[in-house]
């Protein structure tokens, strides 16, 4: 760990701008409101950290209603739109396509003019709405809503995005609208019989940052997601200063109403580092009066259910799984799988466990690979630091952390997966995102690999991060590299933020960058978003495999990104010795508090174990440096981990000296 003194000055202008940026006014945040805030969750029961989410869902006639009321918006607004509706896992219950909705949505170029990686693509509307509304359901949960409004805020190249924060750090979800890709193996497809409702499902766009996304809630609990596009336009908000008028957004919150977040957890209740995040840019007053909407007097007269090849082919209403239930794909451990009461599972439908305890597969590469009981041990004690962690980014305050963790071998293969009960859905996929990357980064085979990828572009990756290191046997194993310090190098400005600095080698240069092209992250799934998307328009017939990049093989049928880079903190490589034996991941709540779970849930599991460690100081990316002249330096970050992190204890730099 270390810290970056050159960034000072920029921390606290951005705790200065947090009041410029908080929502007020015209642009509060959606606070008016037709229904008040619900009481605050049920004490947890004896010998549990946490309550469950009660078992909500959406009725086929609570769709129904939220179809109507956005079309009434739509109607009134001048604005046809195609309209989406998924549930907490991201099954696809209904897509709308009012009479005279645009067919497509345009993404924009970067700021060059230039059409790098999915930028400048004309995509399906349909696609748009639906990574709209499971943005909506997987950024969610009680403790917090984030809408895409919210997503668009954290994945920029600054944070808050706008001109008066230039040269302040990237949005500290940057590099998380790759997630949930299409091409995931771990996000769940159509299927029929019992896997029918198997969540978390995939996305057609990854996650999405154009306003006109909400989750929807019943009686306080998540429940699912509305998207919209009417506009003919998918991109983002680069200026959080100002109020926009956007059409999406006003459908979609209209669509929301009985459905509302809980004014409590709304993004704009919520801050990081001293910045609240934006929720919304329209109120509920300022809408049409919705009340009384009626699916009967919708469909068909303001348009039809539209098909949607891979999410919705029935074009027939669906009621929502419950999540938490066998049905839904998450739901709570037995005593056999995990030894902590409130773990949760990822499940198959039938009552397996998709990602039980199991021992590494790399054994041929590694000598000894980490053992059933090594991993239990490793995934016990990150629970264990998470259960006591005060999140960042939940409501009320002094609320617990609640994430997804998972631990993976040096193949990328998942020996085991649990989350906490209310954990927010995008922290699964996420979680083993950045696992597979920090242990891919730290591997001796990393360089080779992706110096075997067909796209050239992927291929330059490599020069350009040895030559930005000057080090010419960069990514072969020499260094351990964190998810926070493969974020560094896949900033477009290096240091983080600083104008005028070039990129950092994974990063495409600014004028080229966008949320859409990130770098390395983005090369490596553009040909995957582009198969599927093709097959999602109907002119293939041919879908992308569960399986992204093109690098090659680790195992048979198994390669180590198999469902994409991630850039964002919270991932850790584990070692044996010198000798890299895994990854531990984690995501679903602030990013500090992600490294600490992962940094210390290790660490606590090497004191307990002593067969296994966190990475040799020495090798950790936080001893390479930068002289930036005048006098000037700066390394690569490992972990940052909060200052007094726990609840009901005055411990601090929990970290230090690990």
């Amino acid at each position: 760990m270390s810290g970056r003194s050159l960034i000072l000055p920029a921390l606290l202008l951005l705790a200065a701008c947090g009041s410029a940026t908080s929502s007020g006014g015209s642009g509060g945040g959606g606070d008016v409101t037709p229904t008040p805030s619900p009481t605050p969750p049920a004490t947890p029961p004896a010998g549990s950290f946490y309550t469950a989410p009660a078992a909500e869902s959406l009725a086929v006639a609570d769709v129904q209603l939220v179809l109507a009321q956005a079309a009434a918006q739509a109607r009134a607004d001048g604005r046809p739109a195609v309209i989406a509706v998924t549930d907490r896992v991201g099954n696809v219950l209904a897509v709308l396509r009012m009479t005279g909705a645009p067919a497509s949505a345009a993404i924009p170029n970067a700021s060059d003019g230039s059409a790098q990686d999915i930028q400048g693509l004309s995509v399906p509307a349909e696609a748009a709405a639906i990574a709209k509304a499971i943005t909506g359901a997987y950024l969610s949960s009680s403790g917090n809503a984030f809408s895409t409004r919210t997503a668009s805020m954290i994945v920029q190249q600054h944070f808050p995005p706008a001109r008066s924060a230039a040269g302040l750090e990237s949005g500290p979800l940057s590099g998380v609208q790759f997630s949930q890709l299409p091409c995931s193996d771990l996000s769940a497809r159509l299927a029929p019989g019992p896997a029918a409702m198997i969540g978390p499902k995939r996305s057609p766009l990854g996650l999405s940052a154009d306003p006109g996304g909400f989750p929807l809630y019943k009686n306080g609990v998540v429940v699912g997601g509305i998207g919209v596009a009417s506009d003919g336009t998918y991109g983002f908000d680069p200026e959080v200063i100002d109020v926009d008028i956007d059409s999406d957004e006003r459908i979609a919150l209209a669509g929301t109403v009985g459905f509302e977040a809980p004014i409590g957890v709304r993004a704009n209740r919520i801050s990081v580092d001293g910045t609240l995040l934006r929720y919304t840019d329209t109120d509920y007053a300022n809408l049409t009066a919705v009340a009384g909407a009626s699916y009967a007097a919708t469909v068909p007269a303001l348009g039809n259910l539209s098909p949607v090849i891979g999410y919705f082919p029935l074009a027939a209403i669906q009621p929502g799984a419950v999540y938490g239930s066998e049905a839904s794909g998450v739901r709570r451990a037995t005593a056999t799988e995990f030894t902590n009461g409130d773990a949760f599972v990822l499940t198959d439908g039938s009552g397996g466990n998709r990602y039980p305890l199991r021992p590494g597969s790399d054994a041929a590469d590694v000598g000894v690979a980490i053992s059933a009981i090594e991993a239990q041990r490793i995934l016990e004690q990150a629970f264990a630091v998470m259960s006591h962690a005060r999140a960042q980014i939940r409501q009320p305050l002094d609320s617990r952390a609640q994430v997804t963790i998972t631990l993976v071998d040096t193949h990328g293969v998942p020996l085991g997966i649990v989350r906490s009960p209310d954990a927010p859905v995008f922290g699964i996929d996420v979680s083993l995102q950045k696992a597979r990357s920090a242990a891919f980064l730290s591997n001796a085979f990393a360089a080779p690999q992706l110096l075997s990828d067909p796209s050239a572009d992927v291929r330059s990756f490599v020069p350009a991060t040895r030559s930005f290191l000057f080090d010419p046997a960069a990514l072969t194993g020499q260094v351990a590299f964190s998810d926070r310090a493969i974020g560094n190098l896949a900033r477009p400005y290096f240091p983080d933020g600083e104008l005028g600095w070039p990129p950092g080698p994974l990063s495409r240069p600014i004028a080229k960058w966008s949320p859409f092209s990130t770098g390395l992250q983005s090369a490596l799934v553009l040909s995957n978003l582009a198969q599927h998307l093709s097959f999602v328009a109907g002119a293939s017939l041919v879908d992308t495999p569960a399986r992204c990049s093109f690098l090659p093989d680790a195992a048979p049928g198994q390669n180590r990104l198999q469902n994409g880079l991630q850039i964002f903190p919270g991932a850790v490589p584990i070692y044996r010795g010198n000798q890299l034996i895994g990854a531990l991941g984690v995501s679903g709540d602030g990013i500090d508090q992600d490294d600490m779970i992962s940094f210390l849930g290790l660490a606590n599991a090497a004191t307990a174990l002593g067969t296994l460690a966190n990475a040799p100081s020495a090798m950790r990316a936080d001893t390479i440096t930068f002289d930036l002249g005048g006098g000037r330096s700066t390394r690569l970050r490992y972990v940052s981990c909060p200052f007094a992190p726990f609840i009901g204890s005055d411990a601090q730099n929990v970290c230090q000296g690990l």
